[in-house]
């Protein structure tokens, strides 16, 4: 395991969170729930804090998808039955979630209720929030499907390269199968890491984990590393990509994990107060808007 987490999200995992600009340095605290500190940067739509009653900022409409395809339980296990809405004052708009206004289109093109994860891999908090995440997907009823959506803010710990990866992953049908690796590779065995050889800081940005190195942990999982770099570097990924950067913008993340419901809910673990509470809110929005509340 590595020592030391990526500069800028590591005092943030105790927060649930890796953030736009945070620049907070420190060691992480063990993982558990509660408020997020995401940090918006200027002309973002922002998310009213977790326990705060603000409304967030209308966000700008984006009329495309990113072509991401979503994620349904492990074949052959049946789906849970859809629950009833049950509105019983547990769960507060603006302080628990957060309406999108106006409603953004899906991640996918899917036409059951979509739950989207907004991520990366080489986010602390999305790795702690992993298992968490695989619980929802499998516990979701057979009108929702788990989506996942990658972020690309951070620059400076490769979240561009990784976001490529998934996209390219995606395209060539291994991204699920390898969603475990990807994960390792980042924060276990090191292959994928920002960090330096001396767990003490980030790596020069010439020195990052490359496409070609992306393409090496895919092959363990059957895809051809010359057929992965070719198709990372087309215009069909450079599309989803900026695709995917304007959906996140318009669901006014500015912090991941982050929870998208059908494009019109936001919220993430501190806004939930927890892990479990994560899949209950998740599901509570899914029976929700089933219901047409």
């Amino acid at each position: 395991m590595l020592k030391r987490l990526p500069i800028l999200c590591a005092a943030l995992l105790a927060l649930a969170a890796c953030s736009h600009d945070s620049d907070t340095g420190g060691s992480p605290a063990a993982p558990g729930p509660a408020s997020t500190a995401a940090t918006t940067p200027a002309g973002d739509a922002a998310p009213a804090a977790s326990g705060t009653s603000a409304t967030p900022a209308p966000a700008a409409s984006v009329p495309a998808s990113t072509g991401t395809t979503a994620s349904a339980a492990p074949a052959g296990t049946p789906a849970p039955p859809a629950e009833p809405f049950v509105d019983n004052g547990k769960w507060v708009e603006g302080k628990n979630y957060f309406r999108i206004e106006p409603a953004q289109p899906k991640a996918t093109s899917t036409d059951k209720i979509e739950v989207t994860e907004v991520f990366s891999y080489g986010c602390p908090a999305c790795n702690q929030f992993h298992p968490i995440v695989a619980q929802l997907a499998a516990s979701l009823p057979a009108n929702a499907v788990m989506a996942y959506l990658p972020a690309s803010f951070i620059p400076q710990e490769n979240w561009p390269m990784l976001q490529r990866a998934y996209f390219t992953a995606r395209a060539l049908g291994v991204a699920d199968k390898c969603n475990d690796a990807m994960y390792d590779a980042v924060w276990k065995s090191g292959e994928l890491s920002a960090m330096n050889q001396a767990g003490n800081g980030l790596k020069p940005h010439d020195a990052l984990p490359t496409i070609e190195d992306a393409a090496k942990v895919y092959a363990k999982c059957g895809a051809d590393p010359k057929e992965f770099v070719a198709v990372a570097n087309s215009f069909s990924i450079n599309t989803q990509m900026k695709r995917a950067d304007d959906l996140i913008k318009a669901y006014g993340v500015t912090g991941t994990p982050t929870l998208i419901v059908d494009g019109k809910y936001r919220f993430d673990v501190g806004n939930a107060g927890g892990y479990p509470q994560t899949i209950e809110l998740a599901k509570w929005l899914v029976a929700k808007e089933a219901a047409g509340k």
